[in-house]
Parts: structure tokens; sequence; C-alpha cells
């Protein structure tokens, strides 16, 4: 065989390498683009505490699992008892933050559940579940969670109470989610919000 042949033939398979190695950097980069896009500063927690590989693996199978939940709006009654109830538990602040947190995350929990996401677990299954579809407040939901914890214990401020309601509340403000496709905030809870 010519030499010329040879090389062009060796070429060709390192070009041919070249591709199919640049196709799957591509692929690859706009799977973890799609995962950033989709779960925002979770993805970067998760693939800091898990690596990479790991951390896009557990991201996906999480998308997966929430697939087959039948997660649906509120109705309208739903949402009316649910936004009367934080009321009032917003309005117990003043007087007994403990029970306003207390019940701040059990009303959350309620939301969850009329929604459609499995409740039963601990409390990571829960917020892995709620990182696919609200994945900008779920550092929210685990920020208030461990300050509800710490608290038990005796260890949590008031300030660190009042944000945990904040962050309780934001969460609580997006599940809110009606058949109409809208997610109304009610004004009590959207002039907190501001405030």
């Amino acid at each position: 065989m010519d030499t010329w042949v040879i090389v062009a033939i060796v070429a060709a398979v390192v070009l041919a390498i070249v591709v199919v190695f640049a196709a799957w950097s591509y692929l690859r980069r706009r799977h973890s683009d799609d995962l950033r896009d989709t779960f925002g500063p979770e993805y970067d927690r998760v693939v800091r505490d898990q690596g990479r590989g790991a951390g896009e693996k557990e991201l996906e199978s999480r998308r997966e699992r929430v697939k087959v939940f039948d997660v649906r709006p509120l109705s309208q009654e739903q949402y009316t008892a649910f936004t009367t109830r934080w009321t009032e538990s917003q309005a117990r602040f003043v007087d007994d933050p403990s029970a306003a947190i207390g019940d701040a995350d059990a009303l959350v929990e309620e939301v969850m559940q009329a929604r459609g996401y499995p409740i039963e677990g601990d409390f990571e299954r829960r917020a892995a579940d709620i990182s696919v579809d609200h994945p900008e407040l779920v550092s929210n939901y685990r920020s208030a969670y461990e300050v509800s914890k710490r608290h038990e214990s005796g260890d949590a401020t008031t300030e660190e109470l009042r944000r945990a309601m904040v962050n309780y509340r934001a969460l609580f403000a997006d599940l809110l989610e009606t058949g109409e496709g809208d997610a109304r905030v009610p004004r009590a809870v959207e002039s907190e919000q501001r405030g």
C-alpha cells in the first residue's frame, strides 16, 4: 500500500475520533447546561457535594422521580383555606414565634401534599422532590427547616426564626398555583415579601 494512502487512512481515523469526541463533549456540556438551567442553585449545591458525574445523575433521578407524581394545581377552595391559615400563622408569629414556625413548616407540607408531592420519608427527600419544580426556593426551604430544627433544641434566635418564616413564606407563595394556571399570592403574603 502506498504511504500516502496509509497516511490518509490514519488521518481519517484520527479526524473521526476527534469529531466523535467533540460531539460527545458538546452533548455532555449541553446536558449539564440543561440541568443547570432546570435546577439553578440546586445544581451547584449537588455537584459541589457529590461531584459532577454523581451530582448530575442524582438530579436526573430526581427529575424522573417527580415525573410520575400527579402534581396538580390547587382548587380555589384549597387556595382560600391555605391562605387563610397562612395569614393566621403569620399573625401568630408576633406572640408565639415557636408555634408560628411549626405551623409554617406543617402548612408547607400540607400544600405540598395537596399539590401531589409525597411527604412521606425524610426532609431531604421532600426537598429533593421540590427542587425539580421550585429550584430557586429549595435553599429557602432547607434554611427554614434547619432553623426550625435548631429552635427545637433552643439554638435559634428570634431573628433567625423571622428569616425562617420569610423563607417558608416564599416557598408557600410559590406553591399556591391554582387551577387557573397562575400563582396568586395573598395580599398579606405579598406585602410581607416586599418588606
